[in-house]
């Protein structure tokens, strides 16, 4: 079972890059989009969700990596 947990470790570090990624595009659309766009609004909306969800990945991704390095490895091998 330690592949599982180096698979489970690869998964948690990637989170954390997705979460610089969504974080990334949120604050693309909402501060350097196109001003003078007359769909700024969509822009702001979309930018607000990816920030959003950018932040519940951080949460999530803090969790799984306590759980994955922080904690005792459970299997009995």
């Amino acid at each position: 079972m330690n592949e599982n947990r180096l698979m489970q470790q690869v998964t948690a570090i990637f989170s954390i890059f997705m979460v610089f990624f969504y974080l990334g595009v949120g604050s693309y659309l909402i501060f350097y989009s196109d001003l003078s766009s007359p769909y700024k609004e969509i822009g702001v909306i979309m930018g607000s969700t990816f920030i959003f969800y950018g932040f519940y990945r951080a949460y999530r991704a803090y969790v799984k990596i306590v759980e994955v390095f922080f904690t005792k490895n459970k299997d009995k091998d």
